[in-house]
């Protein structure tokens, strides 16, 4: 049975092979070429986008759930079941690091004078080296995470052009939330810059400033809310997590980061659907000229598949000669597009910053022919810098399944157009002759 089948397939790939040997000069070469190089040109183009769109919509979210959101967080904690919930953490696998944290909002002043609302975080210092995440995210422009000296503060970058302050300048928490027992107003929250950092979301670098514990229990009063922030081995991977916490301590809050800034990761997730939707129409104008030029091919084949039939060939089996060759135009075309897709990917900044050269030269060169008194005003386009900063990330998932539709796309369009293979006897064949 198994020696059967295997004749069935081998007949099957020489009749295939033989057809695209004596089309390679016809018009279904010429839509068999095409064909392939618009499944490679869709797969390598949706790649790529999708490994750029990622680089810039993860610098966004790596950013949140590093140093804002965190994984995981708990929200009304009984503090007398503090040593319960540690011994909790500390047995689970998923979980890689905690911290307790306290926040809150202020208006503070700097040089200028000028009040800017801020988002006060007061963490341990510890943190920093015990969190990887954390302490990737924040990069330092001047300073460190050091909260050696009484009332030191780290700033955004933004936060600290905004109040016209460096490092070693003092700012004023000059209005504060907080407890009951928290003074709104007040002159005397002096505190020190130690540190002025940077993320890749603007957001945070806009309106964060970080504080000591130390500095909490003195200014945001006793009854200020008490946090705890989880980080998880995998931040897609929560569910378990968060259903043991919650069912070992039912009284508290406890959410996962897909909880917080629903409508901005909502955002995100939607445009790169809509880009995915917009990219994935190459497919599907691919597999309309596929199945038609599959038709035709069928079409001029009518003599052979007659003859085919009738020295004994199954139906199924001469379908399969033409399904035979959607197939190898998907795999051709899937396989380059990968390859140029993830090479394209990996050196996207050698890509813009090239791109960006070739726009330059022909945009000079058009400049000079028509309008040569403005040469000076001619120079390289910015962007295509901003593109070739944003670091492609390529995730193995996203790959297969472009890869696999890649494949599917001509092999549905092969098969939908050799249903009616067979319409033709071979009578009638003889009888046209």
């Amino acid at each position: 049975m198994k020696k059967m089948i295997f004749q069935s397939f081998k007949w099957i790939f020489i009749v295939s092979k033989r057809f695209s040997r004596v089309d390679r000069n016809g018009r279904s070469a010429v839509t068999s070429f095409l064909a392939t190089l618009g499944i490679a040109f869709g797969v390598m183009t949706l790649i790529v986008v999708m490994s750029v769109m990622n680089g810039f919509q993860m610098s966004f979210i790596d950013s949140i759930l590093e140093l804002s959101s965190y994984h995981i967080r708990i929200e009304d904690f009984p503090e007398e079941m503090e040593s319960s919930l540690i011994q909790k953490l500390n047995e689970s696998k998923q979980i890689v690091s905690y911290t307790p944290f306290y926040e809150a909002q202020a208006l503070v002043t700097g040089k200028k004078g000028g009040a800017t609302s801020v988002l006060i975080r007061a963490l341990n210092q510890s943190v920093y080296e015990q969190d990887p995440g954390f302490k990737k995210e924040m990069q330092f422009i001047s300073g460190s995470f050091d909260f050696s000296k009484k009332n030191s503060i780290v700033l955004g970058a933004s936060l600290a052009r905004n109040l016209g302050v460096h490092l070693g300048d003092s700012v004023n928490l000059m209005v504060m939330s907080g407890g009951s027992d928290v003074n709104l107003f007040s002159n005397d929250r002096i505190f020190t810059v130690s540190g002025i950092f940077t993320s890749g979301y603007q957001e945070i670098n806009n309106s964060y400033a970080f504080v000591n514990l130390d500095a909490a229990k003195e200014y945001f009063g006793s009854s200020a809310k008490k946090y705890w922030g989880l980080k998880l081995k995998n931040y897609n991977s929560y569910g378990h997590s968060l259903a043991f916490l919650r069912k070992a301590f039912p009284m508290a809050k406890i959410e996962a980061w897909s909880y917080y800034n629903k409508t901005f990761f909502g955002t995100l997730r939607i445009e790169k659907d809509m880009l995915k939707l917009l990219v994935g129409l190459i497919f599907i104008v691919v597999a309309i000229n596929i199945y038609n030029g599959m038709r035709r091919l069928v079409f001029e084949r009518r003599n052979e598949i007659a003859i085919l039939s009738a020295l004994g060939g199954k139906k199924w089996e001469i379908k399969s000669i033409f399904i035979t060759r959607g197939l190898l135009t998907g795999l051709i075309g899937s396989i380059s597009g990968v390859i140029l897709g993830l090479l394209i990917s990996m050196n996207t900044d050698h890509v813009f910053n090239a791109v960006a050269k070739v726009m330059y030269f022909f945009q000079y060169i058009i400049t000079a022919i028509t309008n040569p008194q403005n040469l000076m005003y001619v120079a390289e386009n910015s962007t295509y810098s901003l593109y070739a900063s944003i670091p492609a990330r390529i995730f193995p998932g996203e790959v297969f399944a472009i890869s696999l539709f890649g494949i599917l796309a001509p092999l549905f369009a092969s098969w939908a157009a050799s249903k009616n293979v067979l319409k033709m006897t071979v009578s009638e064949v003889l009888h046209n002759e």
